[in-house]
């Protein structure tokens, strides 16, 4: 049993649903297992809040913009569970971690998670992006290659062209709700929240921006993972990259939206164990 969860919810996990986050909106995730160590690096102007959990091999879960790590809790639970040691990283700005005045970008996040890395004495991991979290995981694994044993790729886009015209839906309101909600119970600056919001409205409004020819020139192993209804990208999109990065494959998953990770989480984590057996190197510790 993975300490800190309760019982119920991981007793329950294979039959759990919240596809509308209904329960998301009115209680968030399940704590996250209990950290074998957590803490802040410091690293170029900001504090950047870090758990470790579990031995095995490293897995980096990147989270989504607006969020924070609680809610991969349903992922680190099981991942921890199945012989991982999970990192989770409070992207800057989000969650406890801190920024300065610069503009949000994601190979500013990408250097943080390398200094994460390296506080930890953790040589190469595989990364598991969501939204925003996807697009640091892909710069990482394009500017740091040596360092990612894989990238899953999970609802994102690599240039402005993937994305669809937004369409406010109820799901997305319960989603913003829940993180106006563990904003202002965790950040530094809890008042700050529309501004916040700006702020990484504008870096997702313009980055990434990688062509094909930048795209080609990714050598690690990606795999994209790409909901049925997800509401911010296209599906042509999520089979462009896949087509264009070296070796990439595209999993789709039917049933589910942007939101999959918190909706069906059974589900989500049945293929994620299985893109992440294909990432794996010999463990290092």
């Amino acid at each position: 049993m993975v300490p800190n969860l309760p019982l119920a919810a991981w007793q329950d996990l294979q039959t759990y649903s919240d596809d509308d986050l209904v329960i998301f909106e009115r209680s968030g995730t399940p704590p996250l297992p209990t950290p074998d160590q957590a803490g802040h690096v410091h690293h170029d102007g900001a504090e950047i809040w870090f758990a470790s959990i579990g031995r095995g091999r490293p897995v980096i879960l990147l989270h989504g913009g607006l969020g924070h790590s609680g809610n991969w809790s349903f992922q680190a639970a099981a991942l921890v569970a199945a012989g991982n040691r999970v990192i989770l990283i409070d992207s800057r700005g989000h969650g406890r971690s801190t920024r300065d005045s610069r503009p949000f970008s994601y190979e500013l996040m990408a250097a943080d998670v390398l200094a994460v890395m390296d506080a930890l004495a953790i040589d190469s991991a595989s990364l598991i992006g969501w939204s925003d979290g996807a697009c640091t995981a892909m710069v990482m694994g394009n500017l740091h290659p040596d360092r990612v044993d894989g990238v899953l790729f999970f609802a994102c886009n690599m240039d402005p062209s993937g994305t669809l015209p937004f369409v406010p839906t109820a799901v997305i309101d319960r989603c913003f709700a829940r993180h106006r909600q563990d904003y202002a119970a965790l950040s530094a600056t809890s008042d700050d929240f529309d501004a916040f919001v700006e702020a990484v409205g504008t870096m997702q409004r313009t980055e990434p921006n990688y062509a094909p020819d930048d795209l080609r020139q990714i050598k690690v192993p990606v795999t994209i993972l790409h909901s049925q209804g997800d509401e911010f990208i296209k599906a042509e999109h999520a089979r462009y990259l896949a087509d264009t990065i070296p070796g990439a494959r595209l999993v789709t998953l039917p049933g589910v939206t942007h939101f999959a990770p918190l909706q069906r989480p059974a589900a989500f984590n049945a293929v994620v164990k299985e893109i992440l057996d294909g990432f794996r190197r010999p463990p290092t510790g």
